[in-house]
């Protein structure tokens, strides 16, 4: 593997290996104190964040290496600076780059164009360590993905295309509900058919939150509003009400059902506190789980396994 940009690009067998040796990591922390001894990572934010740049900062710190931050203003990739030039200077000074930005094609264009190895911690297509990071805690909590029914409902954006995939490599069901106009892009949906056609992966794609949630294993939401779409909140909040996942919505999932936000959540729209905060939300699990897989792709870029 010489980058990670998109959970479609993983083998079946990266896909699992990755899941397992995020569970090594963090069940035995110590085995892996030392091993990115003296490396460095280099963190490109052209969006803000907070779980993505604690995870990456401290998993690199607890490896033993060191990371840089580097924010919208410090290098202004495209503007002040090419794709290219900033990937060709940034080869000769670290060993991994990770970049949290807009456009899915700068973070193509960085992999590209330099040979460190990069990681897509985010763009408006693709949240692949979101999505791991998720199917580690379904590990955690439901052991047999291929079992598992995962419904999702809000926007079909970047966080659910990255789920997509990750059914499909996990061999899971999952059930998208979304209004009308806002289902997940078709081109994800044909690739993510197409990994998973020997793995027993299902997916639909509905308007029907009730129908969605139905005998779900987990429940999943997210922003109506994602970064960049700030001018269409008002809108959305009404085209989006009726998704709004709460405490009658959650009782018609399987009875067993967690909730599951990769945050930050606006409590109140999609999601209301009597589901955050109940014992059936693992949402910080889900944070948690962040950690340890980002510390997971960094030590397989760099060529561990174990």
């Amino acid at each position: 593997m010489d980058n990670f940009l998109s959970i479609h690009d993983l083998s079946i067998y990266e896909f699992h290996e990755l899941l397992d040796l995020s569970g090594q990591v963090k069940a035995q922390p110590q085995r892996y104190r030392e091993k990115l001894k003296d490396k460095v990572l280099a963190m490109i934010f052209e969006k803000p964040s907070l779980r993505t740049r604690m995870t990456f900062q401290v998993g690199m710190l607890q490896l033993g290496g060191q990371a840089i931050y580097l924010g919208p203003s410090d290098i202004q990739m495209g503007q002040r600076e090419s794709t290219h030039d900033v990937g060709k200077n940034l080869e000769r000074w670290v060993d991994i780059i990770m970049i949290r930005t807009f456009d899915h094609q700068i973070a193509e264009d960085l992999a590209e164009y330099t040979s460190t190895p990069v990681i897509n911690a985010l763009t408006d297509s693709l949240h692949p360590c979101q999505g791991m990071a998720d199917f580690l805690t379904l590990k955690e909590k439901h052991h047999d993905l291929t079992e598992l029914c995962l419904a999702y409902i809000g926007d079909g954006n970047n966080v659910c295309h990255s789920l997509i995939f990750a059914a499909a490599k996990a061999g899971s069901q999952m059930k998208v509900a979304t209004p009308p106009g806002y289902e997940p892009d078709p081109d994800i949906v044909r690739q993510a058919e197409e990994d998973g056609k020997d793995t027993g992966f299902h997916l639909e794609v509905c308007n029907d939150p009730a129908e969605a949630v139905r005998d779900a294993h987990a429940v999943y939401a997210d922003t109506w509003t994602s970064m960049g779409q700030e001018a269409e909140k008002k809108e959305r909040i009404r085209i989006f009400a009726p998704f709004q996942v709460n405490r009658d919505l959650m009782a018609k999932a399987h009875p067993q059902a967690i909730f599951m936000h990769c945050l930050p959540a606006h409590r109140g729209e999609e999601v209301t506190d009597e589901v955050m905060d109940s014992p059936q939300s693992v949402v910080f699990d889900q944070a948690e789980n962040r950690l340890h897989f980002q510390k997971a792709i960094m030590l397989l870029l760099m060529g561990i396994q174990k």
